[in-house]
């Protein structure tokens, strides 16, 4: 009797977590897909660009006059007219001006990736709260980043997809 009510008990369970285990929905979705087809992403590209082009010029301007003045320091000090102090001043000063022009490149990338990261702010939100909407209304469990390289997806059956749902949340 307490055999058969082990093997009672152990059915019950079983069947009970293969009920639990059948109600989850597991879904995917390819975010980099999204991300490149989203019409405000398009537009943000144009933008940095710009801000780059900016950047580069201004420390483009800065090589080319340090470029100026070390050549006019070498043709000084070929023809003798700097002192050994005055020469050291300079190359003091020329340094400097190079210690701020990799200054200056490191800001830039820095302002970029600031740029970058408000710009793309919103963006990704609109897409989270479209993933939101989506799973919510797909009963999902769980959707998972489908994009080749994410490295969080293992195995996806297609019919899970739910990109273009997203997609279609986002009005694409």
């Amino acid at each position: 009797m307490k055999q058969l009510m082990k093997i009672s008990f152990l059915l019950l369970a079983f069947f009970a977590l293969s009920l639990n285990a059948s109600a989850q929905k597991y879904g995917y979705v390819n975010s980099d897909l999204i991300l490149s087809e989203i019409p405000e992403f398009k537009q943000m590209e144009p933008q940095l660009e710009s801000l780059q082009k900016v950047l580069q010029k201004k420390g483009q301007k800065m090589v080319e006059d340090l470029q100026r003045e070390v050549q006019a320091a070498e043709a000084k000090m070929q023809k003798g007219e700097l002192s050994p102090i005055q020469q050291e001043t300079k190359q003091k000063e020329l340094q400097e001006k190079q210690s701020k022009i990799v200054e200056f490149e490191q800001t830039m990338q820095q302002q970029l990736l600031a740029k970058r990261n408000e710009l793309l702010e919103p963006i990704l939100v609109k897409i989270n709260d479209a993933i939101t909407a989506v799973a919510k209304a797909g009963s999902y469990t769980m959707l998972f980043n489908g994009s080749p390289g994410a490295g969080i997806l293992l195995y996806a059956d297609e019919a899970q997809d739910a990109t273009a749902a997203v997609k279609a949340q986002l009005g694409m």
